[in-house]
């Protein structure tokens, strides 16, 4: 792509806009460009898509309210710093902002709760510049049961089939992780566009209900749509290194290919240290930070064990050109 490098990296997860409205709100005048801004440089991301997650004291009535802060949260973000970033909300906005050697950001929502039961707020957030949205985290909506719910069966609700459709009329791409087993079932069989897990790693290598089996994972790449591995520890090995991690991505290749695999790479630690030390309902009693894979800044570490394993064409692609090409084509 014109303007990007050869390594150049496109990230599906990054909680980084809730860590920013928290410092914010704590007196930091700048917390993007003191703290993520070089962190995004030195890794060599030019395109990022930014969650916006419910806290668990926002899920009820707060938390639609509790969006639209996060939400113009990122556009001052991009109008601060309008010299570095941009928030893109279609395939030539990625192009043109990628190519002047900005960062392209992508809004997304992180689980429904900001619809609540009224699917009249999809149109809304997608008007807002909302791309990407998860129907839950690992939670119960009114949409869905996130993994943690399971054992309650963790289908879509009635509801939560209408969403896909509105979601998909809206030009809203569709995020599986945090779905129970059952919900992404279901959202396999109504689906009629591509759909995306947008931080999820592979099950068949550790054994973690935030992970996807192999069948789910080909079964996504079956809709047109892309796996992105997720980065936690937790849900690598008992004693995650980077190497587990590219272990997870080469297995995603094998399975699909190296043009339907992309990295969401859902860097906690910092969010963590400056939101709440404690994640409730997160399915992990600890959170172990990888070596050489614990921020942004990392990604070089990433892109060179990436190309010891794979060959450097696919490597560039899992890297970020997958993931660009794909947003380019469903925006």
């Amino acid at each position: 792509m014109s303007g990007a490098p050869a390594m150049a990296v496109a990230d599906c997860h990054n909680d980084l806009l809730l860590a920013v409205e928290h410092q914010r709100r704590r007196g930091y005048s700048d917390p993007f460009g003191d703290f993520w801004l070089p962190q995004l440089r030195a890794g060599g991301v030019v395109l990022q898509v930014l969650p916006v997650y419910t806290e668990e004291e926002f899920v009820s009535a707060g938390a639609l309210r509790r969006a639209l802060i996060i939400l113009e949260t990122a556009r001052w973000m991009a109008d601060v710093h309008r010299a570095d970033v941009a928030i893109a909300e279609n395939g030539p906005q990625i192009e043109e902002i990628i190519a002047s050697g900005r960062i392209a950001m992508l809004l997304a929502l992180e689980g429904g709760e900001p619809f609540g039961a009224d699917l009249g707020l999809v149109d809304g957030f997608a008007r807002l510049g909302v791309r990407m949205a998860s129907l839950t985290w690992n939670r119960r909506t009114m949409l869905a049961d996130g993994v943690g719910v399971r054992s309650s069966g963790g289908g879509l609700t009635p509801l939560g089939r209408e969403a896909v459709s509105e979601l998909e009329r809206c030009g809203v791409i569709l995020d599986v992780s945090h779905l129970a087993d059952a919900g992404l079932r279901d959202v396999l069989e109504v689906a009629g566009r591509p759909v995306v897990a947008s931080h999820s790693s592979c099950r068949a290598l550790y054994c973690h209900p935030r992970n996807l089996s192999d069948d789910q994972i080909i079964a996504i790449a079956r809709t047109g749509g892309m796996v992105c591995l997720n980065a936690f520890g937790g849900f690598l090995s008992e004693a995650p290194s980077l190497d587990d991690y590219i272990t997870h991505i080469a297995h995603a290749v094998s399975l699909i290919g190296d043009r339907a695999v992309g990295i969401g790479a859902d860097f906690i630690d910092d969010v963590l240290h400056i939101v709440d030390p404690i994640l409730g309902g997160a399915l992990a009693d600890e959170f172990p930070t990888v070596p050489n894979l614990e921020s942004p800044a990392d990604y070089p570490s990433v892109a060179a064990a990436m190309a010891d394993r794979l060959p450097l064409e696919a490597a560039q692609n899992v890297l970020g050109q997958n993931l660009i090409r794909f947003l380019k084509s469903m925006l």
